[in-house]
């Protein structure tokens, strides 16, 4: 315990810039002094000094050297997320202050599912874009849950079912309304089904990533009926699903930003209607982030964004 409090008293008193912590990320995501030098603009013994002072500074080793590599200490690994965190706080702190007599400006990170952010968010992205001519936006799209500290993104657009960690802020931004649908080819050939229950004499398709989706559940009011579906194609992509029901492969349960055009042309037509599908990925898309990026004005701009254009 003494020695971790001399190590903070050390923090406290000792002088590190943002050059030194700069030059000292370098290194550590490089592994290498040339690489950072060249990056930085500056000389091999410009980093080697900032490297040195930084080391000085926080009372410990945060590099093993040897004549081929350079590789981070324990100490080293801890300090640089600290370090990494200091470096997005400063920026986020200038960019508060810029956001008071200036327009919005800077790079948001954004991770969304792929056929949500396709249909949807891919379409909403350019008109927030025109109104911030000074705003970059990174938006990746995959269906897997990221760490997004870790990976450090300023917002993951998630579905409603996924329980986020406790530290994390999540704010609804759109509703997700869900549909059993059917060609009218496969209608006219195999019937409509008049209950949940005739869903078994009928071929069923669904977003389909294990055993779980193999049932639907089914309410109408405070009735629920959770009903094994058969099926003989099993995919992870709504998308397919969609393209599947439109080939007249079977009914399938889709959420409407997925099918809504098909509907309106009667490409697909609505199936037991006065059932509401309650799948396992919930009903809204959540903007989920860490309260410090939440600080961050162009962060809360684009949530507010989405709010108000999609809910």
């Amino acid at each position: 315990m003494f020695e971790c409090e001399r190590f903070v008293s050390r923090l406290e008193t000792m002088p590190i810039s943002r050059e030194m912590l700069t030059t000292f990320l370098g290194v550590a995501d490089s592994l290498s002094v040339s690489t950072t030098a060249q990056a930085l603009g500056v000389g091999k013994s410009v980093v080697s000094k900032r490297v040195a002072q930084l080391e000085d500074s926080v009372g410990a080793t945060l590099f093993a050297r040897s004549t081929r590599r350079v590789v981070l200490t324990p100490a080293g690994e801890i300090y640089a997320v600290h370090a990494r965190r200091a470096l997005d706080a400063l920026g986020d702190g200038e960019e508060e202050v810029r956001a008071l007599r200036s327009a919005l400006s800077g790079r948001i990170r954004v991770t969304a599912p792929v056929s949500w952010g396709q249909r949807v968010l891919a379409q909403q992205v350019p008109v927030f874009l025109k109104q911030h001519p000074e705003i970059e936006i990174d938006l990746h799209l995959a269906d897997r849950i990221t760490d997004i500290a870790f990976e450090r993104f300023d917002i993951a657009l998630r579905w409603s079912s996924t329980a986020p960690a406790p530290e994390l802020v999540c704010t609804p931004v759109a509703q997700v309304h869900w549909v059993m649908v059917a060609a009218p080819d496969y209608l006219r050939t195999h019937g409509h089904p008049k209950s949940p229950a005739a869903l078994t004499d009928h071929a069923c398709l669904a977003y389909w990533r294990d055993a779980l989706d193999e049932a639907w559940t089914l309410t109408q009011g405070r009735r629920v009926q959770r009903i094994k579906v058969p099926s003989r194609y099993h995919v992870d992509n709504p998308e397919a699903v969609a393209e599947a029901a439109m080939a007249g492969l079977g009914i399938a349960l889709l959420p409407t930003y997925l099918c809504q055009s098909e509907l309106d042309a009667e490409r697909l037509l609505p199936v037991l209607r006065q059932w509401t599908p309650r799948t396992r990925f919930g009903t809204e898309i959540t903007a989920v982030t860490t309260p410090e990026r939440l600080r961050v004005a162009r962060n809360r701009s684009l949530i507010g964004f989405l709010q108000q254009d999609l809910v």
